[in-house]
Parts: C-alpha cells; structure tokens; sequence
C-alpha cells in the first residue's frame, strides 16, 4: 500500500509540474508512436531573458551605486576620467560607469548607511 501511495504521490507532482510549465504556453504535436495530438510545455514562453536582463540591469545599477557612495563622487569621477583615457575598451567602460542620475540617486540613498 505504501509503495503504491509513494507512486501515486509521485506521478501528481509531476502532472502539476507539467500543469505549472503549460500555463506559461504550450505546443500541439502528433506522437510519432502513436499518432495522438499531444500538448507539450512550450519552452520559448517562459520569458526567462527579459527577466535576467532585467535583473542583470539592475543588479549592474547597484554596483555603480555601491561604488559612487563607497569611493565618493569625486574620487569616483577621477577614476572614471582616467578610464576615458585609456584604450577603446577602458572607453567603453567609462561611458558605462559614468555617474547618472540613478547612480546618484541611489548612491545617495546608501551612502548613510555605509558609514
């Protein structure tokens, strides 16, 4: 009785697996077995990229927050002066850390707390 119960258990976690994965979209297909229409999760509808890339923007965002309210606005400003002077790439990363209104804002906001 157990062992069947602990199948069962089993088998209804992965139907509201597959439920959870095929409210997020899913695809029509035929079996090739046994030429049934099947649904399947859809694994392009999960939106999972713009959620990293936001995440990621973010994430970034509070870095230069972190580092603008750690080092300063001036010391922060030099060192992103110094970068504009280097190659193509240093270039490339001071125009990204260049202090914003964001940067500032947030920076603003944490630098209290850093001491």
């Amino acid at each position: 009785m157990d062992d069947a119960l602990i199948r069962f258990r089993r088998r209804e976690t992965e139907v509201r697996a597959k439920h959870a994965r095929m409210a997020r979209g899913y695809v029509t297909k035929i079996d090739k077995n046994t030429g049934l229409i099947v649904q399947c999760p859809d694994s392009k509808a999960a939106g999972f990229g713009l959620r990293l890339l936001f995440a990621a923007c973010v994430g970034f965002f509070l870095f230069k927050a972190f580092l603008f309210a750690g080092l300063g606005p001036e010391t922060y400003n030099s060192n992103v002066l110094t970068l504009q002077a280097g190659s193509l790439y240093e270039q490339a990363g001071a125009w990204l850390m260049q202090a914003d209104p964001i940067t500032r804002f947030v920076g603003g906001l944490i630098a209290p707390l850093l001491g």
